[in-house]
């Protein structure tokens, strides 16, 4: 008897610390529930889903591009909201088809869902967060596939919820990291062909900014050169950390106040 009271004391102190020392963390997947609880209960009421993909991004960087970028963004918005947290990245979306394959989905590595398992892949998603107690559910998509997939499921999730709750689609992610980066280099001097619309200066920069390890510093001779059968469309060759900082900089900002207006209006 005295052995299972003393062994019960010993467990009390050693665990009641632990409860008391929350990491300091806006990743839910890094919280236990008691710890997610009593941040929702003191005021962390909105969830950030950030929205990746698995695709090729030409020879010299890795397939994780969405999903790494996705994850670093949304944690860097999240603590200058100061009342949110980020979910898990949903690094399945739609990519093309598999038969005949079709856009990325050429390439070895991508991995694609159809739309409607992805936009219930979402639903079921922001329900569960709901469940926890958030009230604002944040959909950040670094993909352009998925931007209507989000608008529609945060439709559908609003007409369900107002007014104790609501789902925000943000674009202005979206458009940040793309027409609104490519402005900001264009301004600097970067051409249309070195901009392209995907794996060029402006996606290499932001990973070169975020985690350089994903890109390749020397990719196979045969594929440097941008252009058909790469999987590159504009030229990366000019890309750089610093410019990526810039990249950073624009989307946090702008989606910062594009959440904010968002849950104010509603």
């Amino acid at each position: 008897m005295k052995t299972s009271v003393a062994l019960l004391t010993v467990l009390t102190l050693l665990v009641a610390p632990a409860l008391a020392q929350t990491p300091d963390t806006v990743f839910l997947e890094e919280l236990t529930w008691p710890e997610l609880q009593a941040m929702v209960a003191a005021g962390k009421t909105t969830i950030i889903l950030p929205i990746g993909g698995t695709e090729q991004n030409g020879p010299h960087m890795a397939l994780g591009k969405h999903n790494v970028r996705v994850r670093a963004l949304s944690e860097r918005i999240a603590r200058k909201l100061g009342n949110a947290l980020v979910g898990p990245v949903i690094a399945y979306v739609p990519e093309g088809s598999i038969n005949p394959p079709s856009g990325h989905m050429r390439f070895p590595g991508t991995i694609t869902v159809p739309e409607h398992v992805f936009r219930r892949s979402l639903e079921s998603s922001a329900r569960s967060v709901r469940l926890a107690g958030f009230r604002n559910v944040v959909f950040l998509g670094d993909h352009g596939s998925t931007q209507a997939g989000a608008k529609s499921v945060a439709a559908k999730l609003n007409k369900e919820w107002t007014p104790e709750a609501r789902a925000h689609a943000i674009e202005e992610y979206y458009q940040a990291a793309t027409v609104g980066f490519r402005e900001l280099l264009r301004s600097r001097g970067y051409k249309s062909t070195e901009l392209g619309e995907h794996a060029a200066v402006p996606d290499t920069s932001l990973m070169l900014a975020i985690d350089p390890r994903l890109v390749r510093k020397d990719p196979p001779a045969d594929a440097q050169v941008p252009g058909a059968g790469t999987g590159v469309d504009g030229d990366p060759r000019r890309a750089s950390a610093e410019l990526g900082v810039l990249g950073v900089d624009l989307i946090v900002k702008r989606t910062v106040a594009a959440i904010k207006a968002s849950i104010d209006r509603h």
